[in-house]
């Protein structure tokens, strides 16, 4: 792969319970909402479950995921094509950690910062209706 070995753990809060960051985070519709414009493969549907491979294109650039891990509280996925890395999630009451790390030309801090931010607005909206 080329590009640079990029790593960044990242923790927020929300105004979310467990719950609702477990949907949020394991969910295919509603992580279609929340990470628009990533778009997703057909095959990203639900149950999620370890060993699951499914693709999302940002444009042009294609991330391929298998999730390797699936608990209650995080999920790990390993990236392949845009991103040779992993990304975990750890959620509670309350907050949310993103950890992401791998070797890509693609400016994963910002994706990352960016991704947060849009799952604390969603779950912001949805709070309120």
């Amino acid at each position: 792969m080329f590009g640079i070995y990029q790593r960044s753990t990242l923790r927020i809060e929300i105004d979310a319970t467990v719950a609702q960051l477990s949907t949020g985070l394991t969910d295919p519709d509603q992580l279609r909402q929340w990470l628009w414009p990533q778009q997703f493969s057909n095959d990203f549907q639900s149950p999620l479950k370890v060993g699951q491979t499914f693709s999302s294109y940002v444009g042009p650039i294609r991330l391929d995921h298998t999730i390797e891990e699936l608990a209650d509280t995080s999920i790990r996925f390993l990236l392949h094509r845009g991103v040779d890395g992993f990304h975990e999630w750890h959620w509670g009451d309350g907050w949310v950690q993103s950890r992401l790390e791998g070797v890509s030309t693609l400016p994963l801090n910002i994706a990352q910062t960016t991704s947060l931010l849009r799952l604390q607005l969603f779950l912001s909206i949805q709070n309120r209706q």
